[in-house]
């Protein structure tokens, strides 16, 4: 590996923001995972990486991102100003146009089970149903990624 390589690599592991925002989406993946068995009793591989479910991981993690850049960089500059933005961009889009892309494909694919077997679309593959989040799952994800970001803040001073 070249010394640029090894350089980059080294400091992509102390950027803080980054593993705040990597983390607090992999918490809230894990989290999805239990709460899918603790609801249905049933273990689901695909809560590991998929969209959808409380917490909101999207959210989590550009909150985490937003806090993590403010708590380094300072909450008055505009890099904080940019990644606040585009966390309430993301946060809104999850429960406004995915949200409701989710439930036009419920919709559909009900339509779809209905048709009769010799309708050229009765064997379409099913579209994807959980796609955003309800107002209370991107608040619960908002939330964890700001604790993810303060907890990374403290270790990142106390290790200063």
């Amino acid at each position: 590996m070249s010394e640029a390589a090894a350089t980059t690599s080294s400091s992509m592991m102390r950027n803080y923001p980054l593993i705040s925002a990597i983390v607090a989406f992999a918490i809230a993946q894990f989290i999805k995972f239990f709460t899918v068995w603790y609801k249905e009793k049933r273990w689901d591989p695909k809560q590991l990486v998929g969209s959808g479910g409380m917490p909101s991981s999207h959210s989590a993690t550009v909150t985490a991102l937003a806090a993590a850049i403010g708590f380094h960089e300072g909450f008055g500059g505009p890099l904080f100003a940019t990644a606040l933005v585009l966390a309430c961009i993301v946060m809104y889009d999850a429960t406004g146009v995915r949200l409701q892309a989710g439930r036009q494909a419920e919709l559909l694919n009900q339509i779809v089970y209905e048709l009769p077997a010799e309708h050229p679309l009765a064997e379409s593959r099913p579209l994807r149903e959980l796609l955003g989040h309800t107002p209370p799952q991107v608040i619960a994800g908002g939330i964890l990624g700001l604790i993810t970001a303060a907890i990374g803040y403290l270790i990142t001073m106390a290790s200063s």
